[in-house]
Order: structure tokens, then sequence, then C-alpha cells
């Protein structure tokens, strides 16, 4: 008998306490073995231990809209020691990078790291990562080319950058996460300005939501290839957008919370959240197996921080949604703007 096939013939509950504990960034390979794994690795079960355990959590920053020039400030959502159903918003460490030239950089997290890419209106082969496990933000390998604008992927075990050295030419070239070392990718064969509001991971890809034009392009990292599909003509802000489960989810003002169909092309609104109420400057990322939906309102002294968790589930009409009660999580200073929502998990 295998190990695959022993470690199949557990119990269910023993085998999700085995896997809960395994790193998150190992389940999409581990959903590839068979269809018993994939059940294991996406049943709300698995969140819910990895949720007694502590092994999630958001790192959320808000910068100053009245003076960009600061550091943004860094806050985290975990849960509560005492109380694994509740979270806690809490401040978190200081991430400042050193030199002002590394300020606004586009950043990604992949398991218990956070990766700053320098730049984007400074040529900056300047690379940082922040360990979530240590509290330690450390200098990474230098970059092999400098770039202005850059938008940042993890597809597998590689960080993809891809940008802009000069004004149209393009180069891409990646980190392998396990030998930390900088390499060559596939040039984009679409020439793009690479100047994206917010950049996800979707379907062994990268793709730029791109800050000018109501459009994405993905980006193979295979061979180079490019492809592009429209956005839905609305407002939405850089924070409002996630992938869980290989679904790119959107967060509109007008439209609310909306999901690509890659199979249609098209795009669709979640079903089941029409008591959740239209906001603006929303941010989102995947908690526990859930979409969790943050948004600010005034409050009597600065900015309320507000969350839902959204349980996303199919149905005959595409997605479903089910919302959590809302949740009080804190307040910021007036003038604060989300700058960044990201998930992180060990």
């Amino acid at each position: 008998m295998s190990p695959t096939s022993q470690f199949s013939s557990l119990p269910n509950d023993i085998a999700w306490q085995v896997l809960a504990r395994v790193p998150k960034c190992k389940y999409p390979l581990l959903a590839c073995v068979s269809k018993n794994f994939t059940y294991l690795v996406r049943s709300p079960e698995i969140h819910k231990i990895r949720s007694l355990l502590g092994k999630d959590s958001l790192y959320i920053s808000f910068r100053n809209k009245n003076d960009r020039s600061q550091n943004p400030r860094w806050y985290t959502l975990r849960r509560a020691e005492n109380n694994p159903s509740e979270n806690q918003f809490v401040v978190s460490v200081n991430l400042a990078l050193p030199n002002h030239y590394h300020r606004m950089p586009s950043i990604v997290a992949h398991g218990p790291e956070i990766f700053f890419i320098c730049g984007p209106f400074f040529q900056s082969p300047s690379f940082w990562v922040f360990d979530s496990r240590t509290g330690e933000l450390r200098r990474g390998p230098t970059m092999n080319a400098n770039r202005t604008y850059k938008s940042v992927g993890v597809v597998g075990r590689k960080l993809y950058v891809v940008g802009g050295v000069r004004s149209n030419e393009n180069v891409a070239e990646s980190f392998d996460l396990t030998t930390e070392t900088w390499e060559p990718a596939p040039i984009p064969k679409e020439e793009k300005t690479w100047l994206a509001s917010a950049t996800v991971s979707l379907d062994r890809k990268v793709c730029a939501l791109m800050l000018v034009g109501a459009y994405t392009v993905c980006y193979d990292t295979g061979d180079g290839s490019c492809e592009s599909f429209a956005l839905p003509e609305d407002k939405w802000w850089k924070t409002g957008v996630c992938v869980m489960e290989n679904v790119l989810y959107v967060y509109y003002a007008r439209f609310g919370l909306m999901w690509y169909d890659t199979e249609l092309r098209v795009w669709r609104v979640v079903n089941g959240l029409s008591d959740v109420k239209k906001v603006r400057s929303v941010g989102m990322a995947e908690y526990y197996g859930k979409v969790a939906l943050l948004w600010k309102e005034h409050g009597g002294c600065g900015k309320e921080i507000w969350c839902r968790m959204i349980a996303m589930g199919k149905c005959e009409e595409g997605v479903k949604g089910t919302a959590e009660s809302a949740q009080l999580l804190g307040s910021v200073p007036d003038g604060y703007r989300m700058d960044n929502c990201l998930s992180v998990s060990d």
C-alpha cells in the first residue's frame, strides 16, 4: 500500500488534524494528489482547526493620504487567544523600509512571508522580505534588472516580477523561493505598461488589474504569452481584490462583490449578499477559508474599521455568499486610506 493510500485510509478527523499543521502554501499541491485530498484541504473543518491553532492572519496597512511620503502604518487581524471565534485588530511590527527610494513598493504575500519589490516610481533592484513568524525584516538578493513599474505574483514556488526597464521594453524574472535566487523568466509577448493598481495570481498566471483602463492583462509564466479581459465599468479600490480557490473576486461600489467566470469570460455578481451594505474603499483577503471584507466608517474618533466574513459556495447561478455579522475591529486616524490587505499563513 502506498503512503498516499495509507493516509487516505485514516479517519477524516485525524487527517484534518495532520493537514492543518502543514503549511497552507502546500494545499494546492496536495489538492492535485487525489479527490480525497482535494476534499480534505478545502473542507471548512480544516479551517476550523487552523483557527484554533492560530495559523492565519491578515496584514493590513494604512497610508496617510495627505502625506504619502510617510511609511504606512501596519495592523494585523488574527484570532483572539482566549476566543478563537473572535478577531483581534492590533498594531503590528514596523515594516518601514530604510531608504526613501524604497517607498511605495510592490508587495505580495506567500505563506508566512511578505515580499517588498522596490519602486515603482524609482528604478530600484532592491528586494526585502518580512517573516511574520520572527518579525524580522531582511534584505533579499538584488534583482537582475531595474524597473520603474512592475507587477508581481507568486506561482508555484516562484515569485514573478514583470515590468518595464525603459519605455516599450518589458522584461520578467523569477525568484525561486527555495534557493532564494533570481533568474530570467519568459519575456512578455505583449507590450504593456504594467502600471497596475492590483496584481493577483490566477490559473498559474500573473494578472495585473490596470491602473488606467478597465481591463486586466494576464502573463503566462510558462511561455510569456499574455491575454486580456475587461473589467466592469465602475469604481473599485486596489485592496478590494482577492483570489480564493482560483476564483478572482473584485468589490465594486455600485455592483457589490463580483467574481470572474473564466469559462464564459464574463463578470457575475455573487448571490446572497443583498444585506451587505454598499461601501467604498474596501479591503479583501482570504481568511480561514472565507473572504474577509473590511471597510471604514466615520466614528467619533478617527475612522472605524469594520469586517464581515463571507463564506463562498457554488450554486446554480454561479457563486453564493453567506455573510456573518459585522464586527467592529478598531479605528485608525482620520486621513488614513487602506493601502494593502494581505493574507499571511504558516
